[in-house]
């Protein structure tokens, strides 16, 4: 679902107050000559994921799929000199393409991109001590929504945001779908937050350059 209008408006923000710049063109159009599917985040989009890692004040920052890097670069611009980027990414090729985007902004003293399915790598963060994280994206295989959640939790403190992208699957969300897995994944997370205390949370439905998706914005209260 797309309309034309939505697009130009996307643009005009673009264009207007979130420009992209020589790093940001050359990651999607590196995406997209590797074969990347054509999915990160759009450009006001991903300043919004800029925005909320500076407002958080963010130092510790985690990312669960990286595709090319596109929101990588982004966040990781949010953050200090001595801050740190831990982004989970399953595929080996999109991870390569990933490293070489984040190399060439100069960000890859502050990020890490890790190789494997995030199920098996967020333990080993665990293990490692690497959190608290101040801020987690979540923009990875829908199926496994409410498991992300779950470590960000874990992984979290209070005060630590939450950001789960394509959360509406163009308004399917809203009714059960067994024979769609992203669906079914996605409402189990939505069941674990309204279930868990310690979160508060909300989600937006948007419209845009990706079609009609939306967000969840979730905190950390204790």
């Amino acid at each position: 679902m797309t309309n034309p209008q939505w697009t130009a408006v996307d643009h005009y923000f673009t264009e207007t107050i979130a420009p992209a710049d020589e790093a940001l063109t050359a990651a999607l159009a590196d995406s997209t000559a590797a074969g990347l599917p054509e999915i990160a985040v759009a450009p006001n989009q991903g300043k919004l994921l800029h925005l909320l890692a500076s407002v958080q004040g963010a130092r510790n920052v985690l990312e669960i799929g990286t595709l090319g890097g596109y929101s990588t670069i982004w966040l990781a611009r949010a953050l200090p000199a001595d801050g740190r980027l831990i982004t989970l990414e399953y595929s080996p090729a999109h991870a390569d393409v990933a490293r070489a985007n984040i190399a060439r902004a100069g960000l890859d003293k502050i990020v890490e991109v890790r190789t494997g399915a995030a199920l098996d790598t967020l333990p080993q963060l665990e293990t490692e001590g690497a959190g608290p994280f101040d801020l987690v994206f979540i923009d990875a295989d829908k199926v496994n929504n409410a498991h992300y959640v779950a470590w960000a939790l874990k992984l979290s403190r209070p005060g630590t945001v939450i950001v789960v992208d394509n959360v509406v699957r163009e308004g399917r969300v809203a009714t059960p779908h067994p024979d769609d897995p992203a669906i079914t994944g996605t409402r189990e997370m939505f069941d674990l937050i309204a279930a868990e205390p310690r979160l508060d949370a909300t989600a937006l439905q948007t419209v845009g350059t990706k079609g009609y998706d939306g967000l969840l914005l979730a905190r950390v209260i204790n």
